[in-house]
């Protein structure tokens, strides 16, 4: 009976022993389980390893948003030194003929200082000049007005250019980035029902890829608007004087014809 309860006694201990091993063993394995996916994500979550990672047409979309963005800062520059240089130019050409008495003296003060100054006022001395040799002095302004539009518009064009580029980039960039955050998720998703779990340390790095696009595109798109903007603003200003200056040539031009009618009239008296 002794040997029974010491068989039954023995046999409970070992079964005892046994059950704390499997349990503690079972939680050292859920711990393993819990820390390994922190382990296995394959980079840290940079800007650059994630642009690394990236599927290709994600990182075909995030290198084009560069280039725009690239794009957007070099019509910047380029277009600040323009608009300045050339609204200087013609402000002192302006300050030049301010009281210069006829077409002829105004282009000698003028000089080449400001091109869009010069073609008005050749413009001008060649209207008189063809008007008088056919003898048509009547309507000599409007034609002369005819051929300074053409010029404005003509500086309009030119002090315009690459705004359209900026308007292209700011209002597309945001849907390109867009494109590339919903292929990239879309190979987030695939990659989770591959690996069938959703454990967010292990999905979160494909998510923050394809975040990454929707990011780069809104830093193309954001400035190129404020540019743009801000452009918009200046070439008015510009263009501004540049009709201040087609006022001048037609002022100009008015009084050589005026200084020509009384000449012709004094001749004629005589």
């Amino acid at each position: 009976m002794r040997l029974k309860k010491l068989a039954q006694g023995l046999a409970a201990s070992m079964l005892f022993a046994t059950g704390a091993a499997f349990a503690q063993g079972a939680a050292q394995d859920a711990v393993n389980i819990a820390v390994k996916p922190a382990n296995v994500i394959p980079h840290e979550l940079s800007p650059w390893s994630m642009f690394m990672s990236a599927d290709i047409v994600v990182k075909a979309v995030m290198v084009g948003l560069a280039i725009a963005s690239l794009v957007t800062w070099t019509v910047f520059f380029a277009k600040t030194w323009e608009i300045s240089r050339a609204k200087s130019r013609l402000a002192e050409a302006l300050g030049r003929i301010a009281d210069a008495p006829s077409i002829a003296d105004a282009r000698a003060r003028a000089g080449g200082a400001a091109p869009v100054m010069a073609a008005l006022l050749e413009a001008a001395e060649l209207e008189a000049q063809l008007s008088a040799s056919v003898g048509a002095h009547g309507r000599t302004l409007e034609r002369a007005a005819s051929r300074f539009s053409e010029i404005v518009r003509a500086e309009q064009r030119g002090v315009r250019t690459g705004m359209g580029v900026l308007a292209t980039i700011g209002s597309t960039a945001p849907f390109v980035g867009l494109f590339g955050t919903v292929w990239g998720i879309m190979n987030a998703f695939i990659g989770i029902s591959k690996s069938q779990t959703t454990n967010l340390a292990v999905v979160a790095p494909g998510i923050a890829e394809a975040l990454l696009a929707t990011a780069i595109g809104l830093v193309a798109a954001i400035p190129a608007v404020i540019i743009y903007n801000h452009f918009t603003r200046k070439t008015a200003g510009y263009l501004d004087i540049v009709g201040q200056a087609s006022g001048a040539a037609t002022r100009l031009l008015s009084r050589d014809l005026d200084a020509g009618a009384r000449a012709d009239y004094a001749s004629a008296a005589e």
